[in-house]
């Protein structure tokens, strides 16, 4: 995370947080659809810790249900403190729920990877 995605009291915007979030998810919901996905809803963040500057920051997402049109995914998201040793810190958990469409951006049935 760079200096340009700091709040006023020097930690990573959550917003900046949420974005990476998003795209994580369209990743993750793609390891169950073939086709294009939006998101629908966040329906669950909870920032546990703050990202600061110099931190790697790793998203993890892992699809959780695949309804008719829609795939929901956890995504947990994990920095490694650039000071302070090695350690990993659970920073954030997001439950995503992204929706499979068609060119026209209406919702259409998932279609599983074959």
């Amino acid at each position: 995370m760079l200096p340009r995605d700091t709040n006023a009291v020097g930690t990573i915007f959550g917003g900046v947080i949420l974005s990476e979030v998003d795209l994580a998810a369209a990743i993750g919901a793609s390891e169950k659809h073939t086709g294009r996905v939006v998101t629908a809803s966040m329906d669950k963040i909870d920032f546990k810790a703050p990202v600061y500057v110099g931190d790697l920051v790793s998203f993890y997402a892992t699809p959780e249900r695949v309804g008719r049109t829609s795939i929901t995914v956890r995504v947990d998201v994990w920095a490694q403190r650039r000071f302070g040793g090695s350690d990993m810190k659970h920073v954030t958990e997001a439950v995503v729920t992204m929706v499979a469409v068609d060119n026209d951006m209406k919702p259409i049935p998932v279609v599983p990877l074959s």
